[in-house]
């Protein structure tokens, strides 16, 4: 007997058969449907039609067909391949609007609700409060000065007609920038804004009007009414025909400025080696308006029953310093005061602990917002 036509018997492929095509073809379907995400149906795609995928077999398997059966064979497979071509296009396009659709809900951020991953800042009472303090004195007319922190001996005691046996040279209030124990120096942490006003006078004719606002230091405890480095601002006028009057009227003017209309200031007699005459500075009780005593009777709690309190100093300006600056004392005269800015900040807003003002609390900071 002779063996098989090749070319024209057909050989069992049982890859290719109708029924193995099918249930392939069914396979992958319905594991395409059931698919809940894309990651599903990502191995889906490589189970059913990958290269080991049997539809994928079977269409390897066709070349072993003779060539009569290869076209019916061929068709068979490419009508199973393409269904679950489509099929697997249309359940990417569906899992992709559902993806898409579930992170706008799982993922929406509502752009209208307050948050507080950046939180607004805030400048800093003691930086809104001097400039503050120079506005006023800028909408008089006159001029903002500052100068260095660390500041020569000449400058901080000797022009300002503190000699050299004055006790604030002393190492008990001032810093000086040598070794411990040596004040020989020349050189300081200034102990108050004066130079300022020294080097104005150094470097500009009269008429003078400047104010001062800066940091200072002094030997001082850090507690709630003192600290080693503190600010203050001085104030200066020269000109020809300054009196005390003139300065009575500008420290009533700031006083209202800063504390409202009303509040106004007096004068106790003091000494201080730059200025002659000189006096304390006396603000009327912001609270109690300079009765001493609330609605009930009792004492202010602010002034203690007084009603006034301690501010600051001033006074006309000493001949001497006039000289030593290189104004003409005969012609010129002036006044000069200075007021803590801390303590004015501490009266104006009601602040028992000087400290807060350094310990930069940001939650302290907030509460006074961006401006005074």
């Amino acid at each position: 007997m002779s063996g098989p036509n090749t070319d024209y018997d057909p050989v069992e492929v049982a890859a290719v058969q109708p029924e193995e095509v099918d249930a392939a073809r069914d396979a992958a379907l319905a594991a395409i449907a059931a698919a809940a995400d894309l990651e599903e149906l990502k191995r889906v795609r490589t189970e059913h039609a990958g290269d080991r995928s049997p539809l994928a077999l079977a269409n390897r398997e066709i070349g072993a067909l003779p060539p009569q059966a290869r076209k019916e064979a061929g068709q068979r497979v490419g009508q199973a391949r393409g269904a679950v071509s489509k099929a697997l296009a249309a359940r990417q396009q569906v899992l992709e609007a559902e993806h898409e659709a579930r992170i706008l809900v799982e993922e929406t951020v509502d752009v209208t609700l307050p948050t507080d991953r950046m939180p607004a800042g805030a400048r800093h009472p003691i930086t809104t409060g001097s400039e503050l303090i120079a506005d006023i004195f800028v909408a008089m007319g006159w001029e903002v000065a500052e100068g260095p922190v660390i500041e020569a001996e000449w400058l901080n005691f000797d022009a300002l007609n503190l000699g050299p046996d004055h006790p604030a040279r002393t190492m008990q209030d001032t810093f000086w920038t040598a070794g411990e124990g040596d004040a020989e120096s020349g050189v300081v942490l200034r102990t108050h804004t004066s130079p300022v006003q020294a080097r104005t006078m150094l470097s500009q004719e009269p008429p003078i009007y400047v104010v001062c606002p800066g940091r200072v230091f002094r030997t001082d405890e850090y507690d709630a009414t003192h600290s080693p480095m503190f600010h203050q601002v001085e104030g200066l006028a020269v000109d020809e025909g300054i009196t005390m009057a003139h300065l009575k009227g500008t420290l009533d003017h700031f006083a209202a400025q800063m504390f409202g209309e009303g509040i106004t200031t007096r004068f106790r007699p003091s000494y201080f080696p730059f200025t002659e005459p000189s006096a304390e500075v006396d603000l009327k009780c912001f609270v109690c308006r300079g009765v001493g005593s609330g609605d009930s009777g009792a004492p202010c709690r602010t002034c203690r029953g007084e009603g006034w309190i301690e501010w600051g100093g001033c006074g006309v300006v000493n001949p001497r310093v006039l000289t030593a600056c290189g104004v003409d004392a005969e012609r010129y005269t002036g006044f000069a005061f200075g007021m803590g800015i801390d303590r004015t900040l501490m009266f104006r807003h009601g602040l028992s602990d000087l400290r807060a003002l350094f310990e930069g609390d940001v939650r302290f900071t907030t509460a006074f917002g961006s401006e005074l």
